[in-house]
């Protein structure tokens, strides 16, 4: 499964090989309640079809109407607004007075579409940066953030992997995890020095395999405040290994599998490797939201549900949190 940049990106290109004129619609600001952060994507075709969403279906059918009777972006890139007036929230099903801000950008070689593609499947992360005025683009490698900036002249993106996530062992839960983390925009790593969970790893992508001992691929990784460690493979010689040394650095979510039972013991043995009482508090095990999964494919859900509300500073100490109240025990277990 493809990122959400790569599927736009490439029906645009599919389009404009076709000879198509085609319009892409970038969210740059947002005030109020929005459905859709700075950064989403969407593409119209000339004849309406359309890729990406830049509202959740608030705005969509006006664009595409105005982008087909060519009252949008014929030449050079604009902008456009919606939600400015209580008047227009309402008669667009914005929420709570939502006001969206979108540049339209008629798409040419100029774009540099097909190269910024070339760098997103090549994982790599890319800052893009369009002229409004002559609507040339230019790539550059991207340092960090992925934080849209526009000031009227000069509108600049950042596209391709925005977060990382280790996983700690190969096996069917490690799969569907990877899968389902692509999909998010992560970069995925699989650390598995065991040759007989190898098999199929090459075949998925956007996961890469390493056989490096887990400590060492996590001080080699040099995790920041982008990164999640997952470690779910039951073996204490690898999962501990792992987060002695993830708990120490700046990830957002380090998280381990494992009963409420297991986790205690395993937050003891934390502390036998200097692992602080502060470090060894920020383990989230159980690993994963309260859904009542059984599956793996379930489990692999409710981690990256946590995962997800975690990254966005909800708050879970509520009833889903952590396979908390009477949900004592990790079904895979």
């Amino acid at each position: 499964m493809n990122s959400l940049d790569i599927d736009v990106i490439r029906t645009a290109l599919d389009w404009q090989s076709r000879g198509q004129r085609v319009v892409m619609g970038t969210v740059v600001r947002t005030w109020g309640s929005a459905p859709r952060p700075p950064g989403s994507l969407m593409v119209i075709r000339d004849d309406g079809q359309v890729a990406g969403s830049v509202s959740g279906g608030c705005i969509e059918d006006d664009l595409i109407g105005r982008v087909a009777r060519g009252e949008l972006a014929l030449r050079k890139p604009e902008t456009t607004t919606y939600g400015e007036t209580a008047e227009e929230s309402r008669r667009f099903g914005l929420p709570c007075g939502g006001t969206v801000q979108l540049v339209l950008e008629p798409l040419s070689p100029a774009s540099q579409l097909r190269e910024l593609l070339a760098a997103i499947e090549g994982h790599q992360r890319v800052q893009r940066r369009l002229d409004m005025a002559t609507g040339l683009a230019q790539l550059a490698p991207a340092d960090e953030g992925d934080r849209v900036r526009f000031d009227g002249q000069m509108l600049t993106t950042v596209h391709g992997p925005r977060l990382r996530l280790l996983i700690i062992g190969g096996g069917q839960l490690s799969r569907y995890l990877a899968t389902m983390a692509v999909m998010l925009d992560y970069q995925v790593t699989v650390c598995e020095p065991r040759e007989e969970y190898h098999e199929g790893w090459e075949r998925m992508e956007g996961v890469a395999l390493s056989t490096t001992m887990p400590d060492d691929l996590v001080l080699a990784m040099r995790l920041d405040e982008h990164s999640a460690v997952v470690a779910v493979t039951h073996d204490p010689k690898l999962d501990d290994l792992a987060l002695m040394e993830a708990l120490r650095t700046p990830a957002f979510y380090v998280g381990a599998l494992g009963s409420l039972q297991n986790n205690a013991k395993r937050r003891e043995r934390l502390r036998e490797f200097d692992v602080s009482e502060e470090e060894a508090a920020r383990l989230h095990g159980p690993v994963g939201l309260n859904l009542g999964a059984l599956t793996p494919p379930e489990i692999a859900m409710s981690i990256v549900a946590e995962m997800t509300a975690i990254r966005r500073g909800m708050d879970l100490s509520g009833p889903l949190s952590n396979w908390s109240g009477s949900k004592t025990v990790c079904l895979t277990c």
